[in-house]
């Protein structure tokens, strides 16, 4: 299906179905900014559907919100960071029906699994605490799919106000939201840019981080850092665009601590950079 026609029906359409598709729904937050649920929160066209679902739990519109609810879908916000995190990402998992990741920081881990493999906690903790106390055991940040089953991915740091629109609209319909499998050079070039990797040599992560923000950050001349994380499916163009990495000087290490701060988990990272800087000239 292409994505211009993955849109929420129209208005006679939802009257319709408004009974039928009501569905239970919860939005969770771990260890995060914030801001995915900020962004649920303050979708535009959110009030379009608001008869169709029943939000248990939302502690960001509502103080009565409980994650203790059972819910057909789940949104959950933010890495495991503690293990209260983590205690609260199962209680929601065995409430849940269907479990979304949303965002950065559930998806790939976000910014604070920065280190992952090059620190481990104690290190990172002395570093930032000395020899102070925190309230709650800490973890090694990581993506909830590290821990919990889940069923569906929604990138972005944070995510389109489209893109919720979408998820939450299939679900509503008995379907079910098609991940996007083709990098941000894609939008960049249906936004008539110019390649600023190719002609200002600037390090953009455009060939090898999912679209779905209409390449934003390029519209405007400023190179990708890859926040929504690698495409998915080993289908990054590597070898192919990224290519050009190496050709403008950049290094290995440089790129992989440029992906590194949105993607240290991602377990083909080495792969995928071998096939660019392991070949031969």
């Amino acid at each position: 299906m292409e994505r211009s026609k993955m849109i929420l029906p129209d208005h006679e359409i939802i009257e319709e179905c408004r009974d039928v598709c009501r569905a239970t729904v919860g939005v969770y937050v771990l260890t995060s900014c914030y801001g995915c649920q900020l962004v649920m929160a303050t979708v535009q066209k959110i009030m379009e559907i608001a008869n169709l679902v029943d939000f248990k739990c939302f502690y960001m519109v509502s103080s009565k919100s409980s994650m203790h609810e059972p819910v057909d879908i789940a949104f959950v916000e933010g890495s495991v960071s503690t293990e209260k995190d983590l205690e609260e990402l199962k209680e929601v998992r065995k409430n849940a029906k269907v479990l979304v990741a949303i965002g950065a920081c559930a998806v790939n881990g976000g910014v604070q699994s920065w280190s992952e493999g090059d620190l481990n906690y104690d290190e990172l903790y002395a570093s930032v605490y000395g020899d102070s106390k925190i309230k709650y055991k800490g973890l090694q940040a990581a993506p909830i799919d590290s821990y919990v089953k889940v069923d569906y991915f929604l990138p972005g740091c944070p995510p389109e106000e489209d893109e919720i629109m979408y998820f939450l609209s299939t679900f509503l319909f008995g379907s079910y939201p098609e991940e996007i499998d083709y990098p941000v050079c894609a939008e960049c070039r249906l936004e008539g840019n110019p390649c600023i990797l190719i002609e200002s040599d600037a390090p953009c992560l455009g060939p090898i981080t999912v679209a779905g923000c209409k390449a934003r950050c390029p519209s405007f001349g400023v190179p990708c850092i890859g926040c929504r994380g690698p495409v998915p499916h080993d289908n990054s163009w590597f070898d192919s665009l990224a290519l050009i990495f190496r050709n403008k000087g950049y290094s290995k290490d440089y790129i992989r601590e440029r992906m590194k701060i949105f993607c240290s988990f991602d377990k083909n990272l080495e792969e995928r950079l071998e096939k660019v800087f392991g070949r031969k000239k």
